[in-house]
């Protein structure tokens, strides 16, 4: 008679249940994001299991991640509470974007290829479009700024570069203002054409100053 280790079980239980948590994590990430959760909100494990169909250990085990990406608290006995978005909080958010995004624009302006400046300038022909969709525009700002830190060929950066545009997106949200979200790119792209990496860090610095400076704007009014 053939039977199955014991280890085997626990491994496939183990794998089911990481599964779980995976999605539960992703999809109250994806509903901060979009403010369906939105800041000052106080959160019960209870509510949630049941607003995402499961039961409550995914559901706090997924807490504790998004508590350590800094996206909920725990509050003792009551739950979880969305963190609120201040002032500071954005600054320094702009103020990490810089240091990753900056150094990315200097290192792509010396090591690019013409094929990757030639994928850079299409990804902005949208700029140039008058009849872009909202959510296409989010998605090419993306791809542009990301494809920067690629052609820089540092995966951390790329990464943290990733998580940071997140929570630019939940604070697009929350100024109500995403159809408004695209800055030209072309001082950008003319820098790195150019192999200027000196310039090419400050189109970077100015570009984000003036992100940042916006969203101020925006969240004050």
């Amino acid at each position: 008679m053939i039977t199955v280790p014991e280890p085997e079980l626990e491994d496939a239980s183990k794998t089911e249940k990481e599964g779980e948590v995976d999605r539960i994590y992703n999809l109250l990430k994806a509903w901060l994001i979009e403010c369906k959760l939105s800041p000052g909100d106080v959160l019960s494990e209870v509510g949630l299991a049941r607003k995402c169909n499961t039961s409550r250990t995914p559901i706090r085990e997924a807490c504790n991640r998004l508590a350590q990406d800094g996206w909920i608290t725990r509050i003792r006995y009551k739950g979880y509470l969305v963190a609120p978005v201040s002032i500071r909080d954005v600054l320094q958010l702009y103020d990490y974007r810089k240091l990753l995004e900056c150094f990315a624009a200097e290192k792509a302006a010396q090591i690019a290829t013409p094929e990757q400046l030639e994928e850079l300038a299409r990804i902005i022909t949208v700029e140039q479009r008058g009849d872009v969709d909202v959510a296409e525009i989010v998605a090419e700002n993306d791809v542009f700024h990301i494809g920067i830190a690629k052609v820089a060929d540092n995966r951390r950066v790329c990464d943290q570069l990733a998580l940071t545009l997140e929570y630019v997106h939940r604070l697009d949200k929350l100024s109500t203002q995403k159809s408004q979200s695209w800055i030209p790119h072309g001082e950008i792209l003319n820098a790195l054409k150019a192999r200027n990496p000196q310039e090419a860090r400050l189109a970077m610095s100015a570009h984000i100053d003036y992100a940042r400076d916006r969203m101020l704007h925006l969240l004050a009014k």
